[in-house]
């Protein structure tokens, strides 16, 4: 309830009065807001629902193309870590065979081969939880859950951004 000016008296009247005390005007009252019914309104809600359908639909199916590609993108990363932390320890390998001038076959410890790393041997974990043995000079490292260095290098998949690698 507020109060509101006559247009005939210009004083002071309820907005639900009638009429004006004073001078006995009729008041206007406030329309009322139309009821939400009929067929217009129903056909309305009725294409809403459809509508939204769609949308859930449209989203699942975008969802249903990009997770597995994120899935295989994170497999890959992951090989392609593991090939090359098995890298660094053929090459730390090599540089521990020349520095101690070991034969093919020797074994190397994993201090001796932390020296040529930057970082300590027990450090360098795969990225999907394996764990990496050295093997002897002239053996390729491996990895427990991708094999070894050669075979891991074969199913490796390295962007070349257009480029054609030199061969």
């Amino acid at each position: 309830m507020s109060l509101i000016t006559c247009p005939e008296c210009a004083k002071s009247v309820s907005s639900e009065a009638a009429a004006c005390p004073a001078c006995g005007h009729p008041i206007k009252s406030q329309p009322v807001p139309a009821k939400k019914t009929g067929f217009w309104w129903g056909l309305g809600c009725l294409l809403a629902v459809p509508a939204v359908l769609i949308v859930v639909a449209i989203i699942g199916l975008l969802a249903a193309i990009a997770i597995p590609s994120f899935m295989r993108a994170r497999e890959t990363s992951q090989l392609n870590g593991c090939v090359n932390n098995m890298m660094m320890i053929q090459v730390a390998k090599g540089k521990v065979a020349l520095a101690h001038q070991y034969p093919e076959g020797a074994n190397i410890s994993e201090s001796e081969l932390s020296q040529f790393l930057k970082r300590d041997f027990a450090g360098l974990i795969c990225a999907k939880g394996g764990r990496y043995k050295v093997n002897s000079v002239g053996q390729d490292p491996s990895c427990s859950l991708h094999g070894r260095l050669s075979e891991a290098s074969k199913k490796r998949i390295i962007p070349n951004n257009g480029v054609e690698p030199i061969r």
